[in-house]
Parts: C-alpha cells; structure tokens; sequence
C-alpha cells in the first residue's frame, strides 16, 4: 500500500500555464509547489516526488528554456530532467549555478515533503531574459536564501516570486533566512511596478503588490516590536517568549525546529543588536 498520495493540477491563469503539486498522508496536500510556463519559458521546475507528473505535463508544451528563482528543492526539483527531455537552457543566479551543480544536503521532512534535486549545470544570467514576446528582468533578492532571485515581466505586470511573499503575515522562518535582507529585499521589489503575484505557494492575481506591501508592513512592525524590546534590555528568550504567538507549533514539529518563529525572531534581534550597536 502506497503511504504517500501524490498531488498534480494544472491551470490557466489567464494566458500562463501553472503546475501545481504536492504530496499527502492523509487528507489535503503538505505544502505544494507550482511552476508557472509563460510564453514558452518555465519558472521553476516543481518537486522530485512529482517528476512524472510534470515531465508528462512539460513534454505537451512549447518550451524554450527554464528559470529558476533559488536552489531549494521545492523550485529545483525536476531542472536536471526536464533540461534532458527539452534539450533546453536552465538559467538562475550565479549562486544558484554554484550550488546546483553539486549535490547538497536537506534535512528528513524536505526529503519527505519534496524529494532531493539532482545536480545540474545551469547558465548564470547575463542580464534580461526574453521569449517571444516576454522579457524577464532578474531581480536578486536574498533573505529567503542567498541566491533568491525574482524574474519581473515588466510589459505585463508580472511579478515571478519564488518564495518571496508566501503570504502577508509570515509565522516563520527556515534557520538559514535573513531578517534584513528580506526586508532589504522586499524594499528593492516595491520600487518596480506589478500586479499579477506569481508566488510558487500561494498565487495572487490581483493587487499582487498590494500583497507584497503588506508583508513588508507586517515585517517592520514586528522588527519594530523586536528593536523597542531589545532596547529595553529583553534577553533573546524573552522577546521569543512575549512575541510568540504559538501559531507554529505543527510546522515546527515536522521540521525539528528548522522552521519556527523563534528563528524568526533571532534573526530579527541580530538586526536589532547591529542598528543598537549591541
């Protein structure tokens, strides 16, 4: 008897093609990924535990090339197959091409939830990106993870977000994310114009910037709460323990404390005690 239920939906949002998929234990999916297909170029490549599912569902459709937005299994998970089967370019940021073209480790509930990435070469970008009548301007955005980059379509209002929105309230965050530079990051994006959010978990079609303003909103004034109370003298232990909102507890559970508020906040007190000079 199979323990894992595999996810696959397909859908049109306007004239962009999504791959969404996921795996289950029971009832709905764990976190799913989507891939989005516009004008023959793919953003993002979906999970390993779906690769026959999206091979089957690429090798239907004209495809030129494939961008990736950052290393993460999630987003990198079928590059090296599908650059095979379509004999096409995989482009991301140079230190994506560093990583990727090695193996690289991933703790048991990525395993789980999203399969390994096999390594593969990929091409660094140069500059912008264009498909028939695309043009894809890579934005580098750490803070999610070193190497994240956004892919903005300016003529369309496009914004291509990897895991920079998520959402607009964030309850947590991976051990290796980057409080100011997300927030850094997100100050960066607001400056350029957009309205379609293509979020690789949580799509928005509309007010996509409104969206991206309100998680940043959300960030500075939980920084702000972070900053008030670091400058007042609070320990690290008691600013988790005053701001926690105990709204993590599963997520923190499957990944053993690898995402969890209290990195959230640790990341954030590091920010602090840099602008206090602690």
């Amino acid at each position: 008897m199979k323990i894992l239920k595999k996810f696959f939906k397909k859908q049109m949002f306007h004239d962009i093609t999504g791959f969404n998929c996921g795996i289950s234990l029971a009832g709905p999916p764990l976190m799913t990924a989507w891939c989005f297909l516009a004008d023959g170029i793919l953003i993002d490549t979906g999970i390993r535990h779906l690769r026959e599912h999206i091979s089957d569902a690429i090798e239907k459709e004209h495809v030129t090339g494939i961008l990736v937005t950052h290393h993460h299994e999630d987003h990198s998970g079928n590059a090296a197959i599908l650059k095979r089967k379509k004999n096409v370019p995989v482009t991301g940021h140079s230190l994506t091409a560093k990583i990727l073209k090695n193996k690289f480790r991933i703790k048991p509930y990525q395993h789980l939830i999203w399969g390994k990435s096999e390594p593969v070469m990929i091409e660094p970008f140069a500059g912008v990106i264009e498909s028939e009548s695309l043009r894809f301007l890579p934005i580098h955005t750490p803070g999610h993870s070193e190497d994240h980059t956004v892919y903005l379509e300016e003529t369309r209002g496009m914004l291509f977000s990897g895991d920079l929105y998520l959402g607009e309230k964030i309850k947590f965050f991976r051990a290796d994310e980057n409080f100011e530079d997300q927030l850094r990051s997100l100050e960066h994006v607001l400056n350029y114009d957009f309205n379609m959010l293509f979020c690789a978990h949580n799509p928005v079609m509309e007010n996509g910037k409104e969206k991206l303003t309100a998680k940043y909103r959300f960030l500075v004034e939980f920084y702000g709460k972070v900053k008030d109370l670091r400058g007042k003298g609070c320990s690290t232990k008691e600013i988790i323990r005053k701001l926690d909102r105990k709204n993590d507890r599963t997520v923190k559970l499957i990944t053993l404390n690898n995402a969890c508020f209290a990195n959230m906040a640790r990341s954030a007190i590091k920010f602090a005690d840099k602008e206090l000079s602690i």
